[in-house]
């Protein structure tokens, strides 16, 4: 029995091939740029900056369960506020020390069943994360199109621009079909209507609408800040304009589930991004790292309700 345990303790092959993956990434990170010199930058850090990070995703994390609660609620499912708040500490933990960013949200879902089932748990979950990721993606295709209608603002290279145009398509056509759902004729869109009715109601409805814009533009606003403190904590700095331009593509690479929580590929984007706005390698490097960094520190509620549970 002791040998059956400590097996399902042992770590599984895709979880090894995603640290491999990560320090890969990072071994070419440090061959391209300075190492010593990203070290250096990390360690003269202000305390002050990289504080004020913290205490801006502590708060992104208090809004998103506060959204959470409210995604569900429309779903009939109904969640303390203590209760959410330490139930998303508890998934953001998770999401820090497991692929993808996403394990400890499916984990939420199903500690959350119990008294809603778990369709309606996950449902509540993935529409409550849908609804940040939509936000985060209308701040950077909004940006990305005035900076580059308007004279003077960001040189975006032919590659980048290209691929954000492509993404901002997408995006732009999945929001106008669901919006679409409400003209279509009732023969038409009632397969499609029932399949997307759990999310109208969840996000969309007129009833909740309102703190659903409130608490995404909040939250959006919280996650663009902490990457903006945490950059200044190693003398980078952001205007409003490149923050909300450039650092959500920062964080939608953690979300590619071959790193730990994205540890490696916000690091590589970051070198990739942030040199348009005229931040070196380097400084771009050492700024993700931080804000990875202030990000570890944000969820040690969640991990001191992990390790209370052993």
């Amino acid at each position: 029995m002791r040998l059956a345990a400590t097996a399902s303790k042992m770590p599984t092959p895709g979880f090894v091939v995603r640290i491999a993956i990560t320090l890969a990434i990072f071994a070419v990170l440090l061959q391209a740029v300075s190492g010593l010199q990203i070290l250096e930058v990390i360690a003269n850090a202000s305390f002050f900056w990289l504080a004020a990070a913290v205490a801006a995703l502590i708060v992104q994390t208090v809004l998103s369960a506060l959204r959470w609660r409210i995604t569900a609620a429309q779903l009939g499912q109904h969640l303390p506020l203590d209760y959410a708040i330490k139930e998303y500490f508890l998934s953001q933990a998770f999401n820090q020390a497991l692929p993808g960013a996403v394990v400890g949200d499916a984990a939420r879902a199903v500690r959350a069943s119990h008294d809603a089932g778990l369709l309606v748990a996950s449902q509540a979950v993935f529409f409550e994360r849908f609804a940040g990721q939509m936000g985060m993606f209308l701040t950077m295709a909004i940006s990305f199109i005035l900076t580059s209608m308007v004279a003077g603002g960001i040189e975006w290279p032919h590659s980048v621009s290209t691929t954000l145009m492509t993404v901002t398509a997408i995006g732009a056509l999945g929001i106008m079909g669901i919006v679409w759902l409400e003209t279509m004729p009732a023969d038409w869109s009632n397969t499609m209507r029932q399949w997307m009715k759990p999310l109208l109601i969840a996000v969309f409805a007129k009833k909740v609408l309102p703190a659903q814009i409130l608490l995404g533009a909040a939250i959006t606003f919280c996650n663009l800040a902490a990457f903006a403190f945490a950059a200044r904590a190693v003398g980078v700095e952001l205007n409003p304009v490149e923050i909300a331009a450039l650092v959500p593509a920062l964080l939608f690479a953690m979300l590619i589930p071959v790193t730990i929580s994205g540890w490696g590929m916000r690091e590589g984007v970051a070198a990739l991004i942030l040199p348009i706005a005229g931040i070196g390698a380097t400084d771009a490097v050492a700024a993700s790292v931080m804000f990875g960094l202030a990000m570890l520190v944000s969820v040690m509620p969640g991990a001191m309700m992990v390790l209370g549970r052993r």
